[in-house]
């Protein structure tokens, strides 16, 4: 039999990386042990929580719900793909689906075992995890208002769970909790405005489709007033003396640009703003490692 070429097989690896989403995969999962050693976190030494290894069980086990939850979407949302992302769709092609389907069902199996052998509560909170990752991509995508909603709340629900595991409960968490819920919705209808036509054909049912371009962008930008008003109750409620509350003093200014850009006719304004705000949590992540850097050492 002849061996199929290197390139080959490079491409299927390739394809099954994009079809986990291991670039989300990676970007959450620094983000989750930046929020949980200097966010969550407010006694443990550095020490104590490198040889924590529960913490790092339950972050593994997120990380491999996520790649799964991954895999299931593009699974369901593949026919979406091929309009919306050519080029993605071509290198997963390389692969065949039922091999994503078996890569699914191994993540999900190692990640609720692993959960398992922490403790029963680690196993249901991911077992409830699992479970609506799978529903959304299976029936809530397409049902308007909540496919949002419930996207935006899978992505922030393991961040919760560390929150729960420290007890870390304080108005300024909740006020940051709040600003990145509103950030992640803002770029979900974005995100749905710019695949308004070929959810239409699919039929996924979102803002821009339902209600039009024109209103969707509105709710953007009431998003935005919101999300303009919340940083400035963290702003008052911790002051400018470090680099996290500077970062949300710099946001209102990226605020006050995608709402200009959302409102104006610039061209590909929605393609711009929703690499504005995405850019911006990634900033953000990086601004409370610098900030926790600098407070605790």
């Amino acid at each position: 039999m002849k061996k199929k070429p290197i390139f080959y097989r490079t491409s299927q690896l390739v394809g099954f990386l994009l079809g986990a989403r291991i670039f989300v995969a990676v970007l959450l999962t620094f983000a989750l042990y930046v929020s949980t050693f200097f966010l969550f976190n407010q006694e443990e030494s550095l020490r104590d929580f490198v040889f924590d290894f529960r913490v790092h069980g339950i972050i593994f086990c997120t990380v491999l719900s996520i790649l799964a939850g991954g895999i299931i979407n593009q699974f369901y949302d593949r026919e979406k793909d091929q309009l919306t992302k050519p080029f993605r769709t071509k290198i997963q092609n390389f692969l065949k689906q039922k091999y994503f389907l078996y890569a699914y069902l191994i993540l999900v199996a190692i990640s609720l075992t692993t959960a398992f052998l922490i403790s029963h509560r680690v196993f249901y909170f991911f077992l409830i995890y699992q479970f609506f990752m799978w529903f959304y991509s299976h029936k809530l995508s397409k049902i308007l208002i909540l496919n949002n909603i419930t996207f935006v709340s899978l992505t922030l629900y393991p961040f919760f769970g560390m929150m729960v595991y420290y007890h870390t409960f304080s108005g300024k968490v909740f006020l940051m909790a709040v600003f990145l819920f509103v950030m992640l919705l803002m770029i979900d209808i974005v995100k749905d405005i710019l695949t308004k036509n070929a959810d239409k054909i699919f039929g996924y049912t979102t803002i821009p489709n339902t209600f039009g371009t024109h209103n969707a962008v509105n709710v953007v930008v009431a998003l935005s007033v919101l999300l303009f008003t919340v940083s400035m109750m963290i702003i008052n409620n911790t002051g400018i003396h470090s680099i996290l509350p500077l970062y949300f003093a710099a946001g209102l200014f990226v605020i006050i640009l995608s709402v200009y850009l959302l409102l104006s006719s610039v061209k590909k304004s929605n393609f711009i703003v929703l690499n504005i705000l995405r850019i911006w949590v990634f900033v953000g992540i990086i601004a409370m490692l610098l900030d926790g850097i600098i407070e605790r050492f």
